[in-house]
């Protein structure tokens, strides 16, 4: 592409393609993309956007195409790659000027730069770095200020790559420019502080974005760009400089008003040193250790004295605590428990930490983290007031302890009396023993300090557990201060009920629970919304804990119930409904069917508040939660739910509506929670089944719960479900086991089986085009032991249930392979006994034998030819199954199942389920469970005796080998 013919048409394109009309920018976008490999295209876009005098927006554009062509068609081996002329010229010109007067056009130019000098610096644009470094030498302001944030980028962009040779290229490069940085920083700091002491606020802003840009690029030189840094004097001597800058910023504060257009950059300024700290520490913790002792006693000075008053802000305190918490809690600074196996760095580590951290100061650290980081802000108290959910479900996890100062002063108390709690618990219980009995509600500072001190025992539960009696705490005082209804005191209520919860796992006598739920009764009608969301959370701790007992909570169900329904009804943000939705999953699962008699308003309500979630899953997957536990504690009764229940598994698991993507776990959890409760199927549950074929598709991490609801409809109604479905169903079956694991293949046959038990006949027609596969498995020597093991027991089922399709099929298979049927029946026989010992389940055992007797008395040769191997599989099955009769001292097939036990429930267990029962039914139906091993054995011999007359059967009892022969006649006594 010329550049002086094609130059006026990319400019026309990229007018039209920053245009608001979609009928002209979308043919200049199309235009545009046509264009991207074509020779000369990036050349002139480099001409569009140095050229100032254009529009704005054009030249903005002008450089995304640039930066995204970088991305596709830079690297030699890209498909429409650029020539290596083009992309010289292209260099060349990126760094002629950096004069560019538009911030967002600079910064997308250096990015650019940068993106480029990931491939190419500095092996194809060694030039790059030298121009760099004497563009930033020039006394324009704006030409330095541009080739800093260039400087910045392309640093920041070599220190992120992680090939072994990519590193030692940076940290040469960084060995080379190091001495000149930190001048260059240095030079910056020192005109900032002089022109914000002369009043020069223009020219001080200009100065401390220069400034900022430098540290930036020594931080990551620093850290990234030395192997051993702490042999590096310049390094070193950067580092300790770092905390002197640190005191001549914060002291810019005093000048610098909140308000002051300088504030915002100073601020950055601070954290951007600390962070320099926090990255080294992180990085090279055992450099780090001859600053230990200034880092301590820096951040310590400044957040735990008077010295930080009126200096220090939010974030600058989250930097200092994450750097004393780093410190406290490195592995590397943590001796083994054999002192004399740690190295000299470890030990030295060690020793400054323990010189700083005396008694003294480590109480003067954790009396100022309860008493005042610990205490409710102002912010926070309004925050209660004016939005109490936002305040009660605040997120405080994760790794907002790196950001936030509440998080981050309760995560530094946990390491910090974790590592020094036989100094600190005197201490906290001090501060517990001075706020002894009810506070005064007129003394808003002590209900504060109470409430913080409070926290901390809460947090610190598990480090005070022989400290603390906590159960005589709790009914000697706690519950006092629970039962104080005066408004102000509602921040004392919170939090004693919030420490309980933190405590019930601790340490909670079983015999209080009756007076905590006493208390939750009384709490969740508080006035105060906050007492009463932090009163349910409580509650799910209380009841999802090891020790709970239901018949203790029993008495307090209903009112319970009642209360946390109405509270979900009063809350009204998603984060809260999802919460108190939670506790209610919680509470219905553990009481179980003990819930029936409550759930009516909640099943009234669950509907309702389905639609107003429409846009919003989140809440969506909390009410799916709570339908499962509630289909789990209805049981049966859980059919008057369909009407809602269905059509919400129907768009839970229909992998052609968006919502599919949040909801399907769930969904199919609920759909199989549903079936498996179901006392009948009806039309409405049948044809969900729709979904399932797209859902097999996906062969995702969910195929398991899709295996078993396919079992579960089989067991619920196999004749309709298979008649409806049954062709879609065996089709996806042989189109999962063409590519599929083994793990796989063992669900998919093991469906099959299931069919085959429920529905010997319907299934075998059903499933017929897969048994191909399954017999070639078995006839080949399947080698792996679990796959063959339910080859075998899908034959197995075939043989013994419906022995005529068997008879069809293997002639079947023997006109396909063009084989004789005795000669397959003779692989197959031997294959099994061969593999016999594949299967390890006695049921599976007691099949394979059973189904093979079946096959007796014949006077094919074939058979009579492997009668031996019958008779052995026979035996050994015979030792797996019978067992003595302590009444009559004679043996018995264990398997045997003439009736229907009840078993009795322990309060614990939970009751058998609609599925459960019918496949106990199904027990009394099935041969293993229903015929006598002992007694077919007989029976298929004296048959085989018969056939054959008794010569020629005592002929064939020879082929056996007399142990055998012994132990069969031992079990076969008395019949």
């Amino acid at each position: 592409m010329d550049v002086q013919s094609a130059s006026s048409v990319v400019l026309q394109a990229l007018t039209q393609a920053a245009s608001q009309d979609t009928a002209v920018l979308k043919p200049a976008e199309e235009q545009l993309r046509q264009w991207e490999t074509q020779p000369g295209f990036y050349t002139v876009l480099l001409s569009i956007f140095n050229n100032h005098m254009l529009d704005v927006n054009v030249r903005w554009l002008a450089v995304l195409y640039f930066k995204n062509g970088i991305d596709r068609y830079w690297r030699r081996v890209a498909p429409h790659a650029l020539s290596e002329e083009e992309k010289a010229s292209l260099r060349a010109g990126l760094i002629t000027n950096f004069n560019e007067p538009v911030n967002q056009i600079a910064t997308q130019i250096a990015v650019l730069i940068a993106k480029v000098a990931r491939l190419d610096c500095p092996r194809q644009w060694p030039e790059l770095i030298p121009v760099l470094l004497e563009s930033v030498k020039v006394q324009d302001i704006l030409r330095q200020h541009r080739a800093l944030l260039t400087f910045y980028h392309v640093t920041k962009t070599l220190a992120s790559k992680r090939l072994a040779a990519d590193r030692r290229l940076f940290q040469d490069l960084a060995s080379s420019i190091y001495g000149f940085t930190c001048s260059l920083w240095n030079h910056h700091t020192d005109s900032y502080l002089q022109e914000l002491q002369a009043g020069h606020q223009d020219a001080a802003l200009s100065s401390l974005e220069r400034t900022l840009l430098s540290l930036k690029v020594l931080r990551k030189l620093t850290v990234h760009g030395f192997v051993e840094p702490h042999k590096n004097m310049e390094v070193m001597g950067f580092l300790s400089a770092v905390f002197e800058r640190l005191k001549q910023f914060l002291e810019c504060c005093r000048l610098v008003g909140p308000g002051s257009v300088c504030r915002e950059k100073l601020e950055k300024t601070v954290i951007l040193y600390t962070k320099v700290l926090l990255d080294f520490l992180e990085h090279h913790p055992y450099p780090f250790i001859p600053l230990i002792q200034r880092s301590l006693e820096f951040t310590v000075t400044y957040v735990f004295t008077d010295v930080g008053e009126g200096l220090v802000f939010e974030r600058f305190i989250v930097q200092c605590m994450s750097l004393i918490k780093m410190i406290v809690r490195n592995d590397a600074y943590r001796p083994d428990k054999n002192v004399d196996e740690s190295n000299a760095e470890t030990l030295e580590a060690h020793r400054i930490k323990s010189a700083f951290f005396t008694p003294p100061t480590l109480a003067e650290i954790g009396t100022r983290l309860v008493s005042k980081y610990f205490l409710l802000t102002q912010e926070e108290v309004a925050m209660w007031e004016e939005d109490p959910e936002s305040f009660a479900v605040e997120e405080t996890g994760g790794d907002s302890w790196k950001y936030s100062l509440r998080p981050c002063t309760e995560v530094l108390f946990l390491d910090i009396f974790h590592n020094y709690s036989a100094t600190l618990t005197p201490v906290l219980l001090q501060m517990v023993h001075n706020l002894q009995g009810p506070s005064d509600v007129d003394d808003p500072a002590q209900l504060l300090l109470k409430d913080s001190v409070y926290n901390a025992v809460g947090l610190a539960a598990y480090e005070l557990f022989d400290s603390v009696d906590f159960d005589q705490w709790f009914s000697n005082q706690l519950l006092a201060e629970l039962q104080v209804s005066h408004n102000r005191y509602k921040v004392i209520r919170r939090r004693v009920i919030w420490l309980i919860g933190q405590w019930i796992s601790v340490k909670f006598k079983s015999e209080l629970r009756p007076l905590l739920y006493e208390s939750f009764l009384s709490l969740m009608q508080d006035p105060d919304l906050v007492v009463r969301i932090e009163t349910a959370t409580t509650l799910k701790l209380a009841v999802d804990d090891f020790e709970f007992r239901t018949e203790q909570f029993l008495p307090y169900l209903e009112s319970i119930f009642a209360l946390l329904f109405q509270l979900l009804q009063q809350v009204s943000d998603c984060d809260t409904k999802m919460q108190i939705l939670h506790v209610v999953s919680c509470v219905i699962e553990r009481v179980s069917t003990q819930i029936r008699p409550y759930v009516a308003c909640l099943v009234q309500y669950l509907p309702v508040l389905w639609k107003q979630s429409e846009e919003h899953n989140m809440l969506r997957c909390a009410i799916l939660t709570t339908l499962i536990h509630l289909v789990q504690g209805l049981g049966a009764e859980s059919r008057n739910l369909y009407p809602f229940l269905l059509p919400v598994i129907h768009l839970s698991t229909d992998v052609c509506l968006p919502p599919h993507v949040y909801l399907l776990e769930d969904g199919l959890e609920l759909w199989l929670v549903t079936l498996e409760n179901c006392p009948a199927i009806t039309p409405e549950l049948l044809r969900i089944f729709q979904n399932m074929t797209a859902l097999l598709e996906l062969s995702s991490e969910n195929v398991k719960t899709c295996f078993q609801i396919i079992s579960a409809y089989i067991y619920l109604s196999a004749t309709e479900f298979l008649q409806n479905y049954a062709e879609a169903l065996c089709r996806s079956f042989c189109d999962l086991l063409k590519d599929i694991t083994m793990e796989g293949q063992v669900q998919v046959l093991k469906v099959v089986e299931v069919a085959v038990k429920v529905s010997p006949v319907l299934a075998s027609q059903t499933f017929q085009p897969l048994f191909p596969l399954v017999f070639r498995g078995v006839l080949d020597g399947e080698r792996y032991p679990v796959v063959m093991s339910t080859y075998l027991g899908v034959v197995g089922r075939v043989l013994l249930q419906n022995s005529c399709f068997f008879r069809t099929f293997l002639m079947q298979m023997a006109m396909e392979l063009n084989q004789e049927v005795d000669h397959l029946l003779g692989s197959m026989i031997e294959m099994w006994v061969d593999r016999m010992d594949n299967i390890t389940q006695p049921e599976r055992r007691k099949l394979s034998s059973l189904a093979l007797l079946s096959l007796l008395p014949s006077d094919s040769s074939v058979v009579q030819d492997k009668f031996c191997g019958i008779i052995n599989i026979s035996v050994e099955a015979l030792h797996d199954v019978m067992t003595e009769d302590r009444e009559t001292g004679t043996l018995k097939d264990c398997m045997l199942m003439n009736h229907l036990e009840e078993p009795k429930l322990s309060d614990d267990e939970e009751p058998p389920t609609e599925q459960d029962k019918r496949r106990k039914l199904l027990l009394l139906q099935d041969p293993v469970h229903t015929v006598s091993l002992q007694q077919f054995v007989y029976e298929k011999l004296t048959s085989q005796q018969a056939l054959l007359g008794e010569g020629s059967f005592q002929a064939l009892m020879e082929t056996v080998d007399s142990e055998i022969v012994r132990q069969l006649q031992e079990f076969l006594q008395g019949l």
